[in-house]
């Protein structure tokens, strides 16, 4: 608190003696650093978590093996998974969500260079917020810059992987099956935009861990100026 304390007045004190005295408060292993080196210090912590995280989502079971992000069915095909699980068509159903995954898993690869885009354009004032904010403030600075973005570039290139990782054959297989079971509604749900979006939600919720992990553990700045820049809001 009383670094924060510290921070806040040197951006709102005006008089070289007052500036000075708050100078002289701040513990003296620290220095004060300059509007580049915030912003630098933000750039650097979102590209870690760009670097460190999404890249994991690129791999193979990237999404299908973490539970963070694991793409599940849509509410509507639950009752399709059940209805094949029901008269044991396991294999099939298990195949049909694994298919899903594989599609965002290959749709991520377009994300890094939007990121770094975007991770570019942080200014000084960006970055005061984001240091200043909650656990997630550097995320949601990326998701309110990128997400249209992301939209329109991860959907072709799912409903592209369907087609790659046969997903769109499994499920017009699968939803088939189901509709032909007697007592069944039809389902056509649009598997496309529901990866599309779920996709995004696992990248963001990727970045913020690694985020939330600078934010409260010291041993998780890597750099001297992701230590200095962090110190301030501890």
């Amino acid at each position: 608190m009383r670094n924060l304390l510290a921070f806040a007045l040197i951006f709102n004190l005006t008089s070289c003696a007052e500036l000075q005295s708050v100078v002289d408060q701040l513990p003296q292993t620290e220095s004060i650093l300059s509007n580049a080196d915030m912003a630098s210090g933000l750039r650097q912590a979102l590209d870690l978590g760009i670097d460190k995280q999404v890249s994991k989502l690129t791999q193979k079971d990237g999404f299908l093996k973490n539970e963070l992000v694991k793409i599940l069915l849509p509410e509507e095909l639950k009752k399709v998974d059940k209805g094949l699980r029901d008269i044991g068509l396991d294999n099939l159903a298990d195949e049909g969500l694994k298919v899903l995954n594989r599609a965002a898993e290959d749709a991520v690869k377009e994300a890094t260079p939007i990121f770094i885009n975007a991770v570019k354009d942080i200014t000084f004032n960006d970055a005061k917020n984001i240091l200043l904010g909650n656990d997630d403030a550097a995320t949601q600075y990326l998701t309110g810059r990128t997400q249209t973005e992301l939209y329109n570039k991860f959907k072709p290139v799912i409903n592209s992987s369907f087609s790659k990782v046969g997903a769109d054959e499994i499920w017009s297989n699968l939803i088939n099956k189901y509709n032909a079971i007697p007592f069944t509604n039809n389902v056509n749900p649009d598997l496309t935009d529901y990866v599309t979006g779920e996709a995004l939600k696992g990248v963001y919720k990727m970045i913020a861990v690694e985020e939330k992990e600078i934010r409260n553990k010291v041993s998780s700045r890597i750099t001297d100026l992701l230590r200095k820049v962090f110190a301030l809001q501890d």
